[in-house]
């Protein structure tokens, strides 16, 4: 998908724990830290292919330290975890952004299914 145009505004909560993104006037996403960090778009979290795609738990309370521009595609956005590799497309905040609830309610789902939660940092 490219619909992405660049951002009009990107800016990072004063708690640091949110990121909103705007394409044009009437068009803003917001996501929390946590959303970012647990579906981070880098290989530590999504691997190479489906079968080694981690679950990262334990994120509720993550925090985003610094974005950094990425040629005019996408951000790096780097976490007080320590994770600083997913590289953030504009594609990736339009997908995340219009699909955000139904993405969050399977990551819930998944972290059930694992025995895993959002206080207790893991990654299976």
């Amino acid at each position: 998908m490219t619909e992405a145009t660049n951002p009009s505004q990107l800016r990072v909560g004063k708690d640091k724990d949110r990121l909103s993104i705007a394409f044009g006037p009437d068009k803003t996403y917001e996501f929390t830290a946590e959303f970012l960090r647990v579906q981070s778009p880098s290989a530590e979290v999504r691997g190479h292919s489906e079968a080694e795609r981690k679950t990262v738990g334990g994120k509720r309370n993550v925090r985003i330290v610094s974005v950094t521009p990425v040629g005019n595609y996408a951000v790096r956005i780097e976490f007080d975890d320590g994770h600083s590799s997913g590289i953030f497309s504009w594609d990736f905040f339009h997908d995340n952004g219009r699909n955000k609830d139904a993405i969050w309610a399977a990551y819930l789902a998944e972290l059930a299914a694992k025995g895993m939660d959002r206080d207790t940092p893991q990654m299976r």
